[in-house]
């Protein structure tokens, strides 16, 4: 399984690029689904996929271990029906946020995912 690297901005209120990608065929992998499934998690909102360096990828920290992380697909459900497009939520979710602290994809992997969820319905309004 191929994780690409990526440096990251330490820009306050810009923002950064997530650590790592995972190409889809390995997002696949990981979450032990076929390619299709993967797809579909996509098309469906449960995932988020954007094009990095010419190939459709997803950010590494949204998949947990075997899972898409718990809140993400509410998040991005919300961030939908703010009008976002997927480029602009990877935007929102890894622009640092100094009260989180860090960006909203990492809080989402720890104990301050229901405030992302919050923020994000915020910015529905």
């Amino acid at each position: 399984m191929e994780v690409a690297e990526t440096s990251q901005s330490t820009d306050t209120g810009q923002a950064t690029a997530p650590e790592a990608w995972l190409p889809l065929p390995d997002v696949a992998e990981r979450l032990e689904l076929s390619i299709i499934k993967v797809h579909q998690l996509i098309k469906d909102g449960m995932l988020l996929a954007v094009r990095h360096e010419g190939v459709r990828q997803v950010p590494a920290e949204l998949v947990a271990n075997d899972t898409v992380l718990k809140h993400l697909p509410g998040v991005l459900t919300l961030l939908r029906d703010a009008g976002y497009n997927d480029e602009e939520a990877l935007r929102w979710l890894y622009t640092p946020d100094a009260t989180l602290p860090g960006t909203p994809a990492k809080a989402l992997g720890g104990d301050r995912a229901r405030e992302v969820k919050r923020r994000a319905q915020a910015v529905a309004f």
